[in-house]
Parts: structure tokens; sequence; C-alpha cells
């Protein structure tokens, strides 16, 4: 089962995520910061890092940055409602997804899937 880690600060935005991802199959493990996502993943192994930009303590920027250097092998998307932000997460992490605010859930979904379709394909699972 592939495994998300979820950081978003809005709490009502977190439980929906979470609970769509959960819906059509994926494990996902939420925090509301990213100060509380870097001991999970110290802890645990995700296959995908999927982290709102504006939190407060640290942004997710420097949270996927720093997710880099513990676990080179995970995917990162970016959520966010700014669009500058959107475009200055571009050029931190150019592997990363970037979704803007406001998406329906189900392109969340399709991008998720999509991320790791293009795996299976190349037979890697």
């Amino acid at each position: 089962m592939i495994k998300i880690l979820l950081a978003e600060d809005d709490e009502s935005m977190r439980h929906y995520l979470s609970r769509a991802l959960e819906r059509v199959g994926y494990s996902v493990r939420s925090v509301d910061r990213g100060t509380a996502a870097l001991p999970l993943l110290k802890d645990e192994s995700f296959d995908l890092l999927l982290t709102d930009i504006v939190m407060p303590e640290m942004d997710g920027i420097e949270l996927a940055q720093k997710a880099a250097v513990i676990a080179p092998d995970m995917r990162v998307m970016f959520i966010t409602g700014f669009a500058a932000v959107a475009l200055k997460a571009g050029k931190a992490a150019p592997e990363a997804k970037v979704l803007s605010k406001p998406f329906h859930l189900r392109d969340l979904v399709a991008e998720v899937d999509r991320l790791f379709q293009t795996e299976d394909q190349h037979g890697r699972l």
C-alpha cells in the first residue's frame, strides 16, 4: 500500500484530503505543520510527501528540502492557494508537482495516481 505523509495546517482541509485519499486506497498519516512531519520521516517510510506550502513554523518548501535529505526516493507534491508561492516552489523543487487551490478532490487523486502509475509501468513496484 502506498503511504502518504500529509502536512497541512488547515484542520478541515487536512481531514478532507486524508479521507479522500484513504477512500481510494492510500494509507495517510497527517500532521498540522512541517516540524511535526520531520520526526515521522525519520521513523517511517513514505512514498509521497503531500504538503501545503504556507504553514507556521516551517513552510512546505523547507520541509521538502529537509525530507529530500532524509528520504531521497520519496516523491513530493505541493498544494497551495498562492500562485506566486507555487512559482517559487517549482524553482525550489523542480521534481515536485504543484497543485494550486482550489482543486477538486478527483484532481488531487488523479495526480497522486499518475505519480504512481508511471512507477508501476516501469516495474519498480
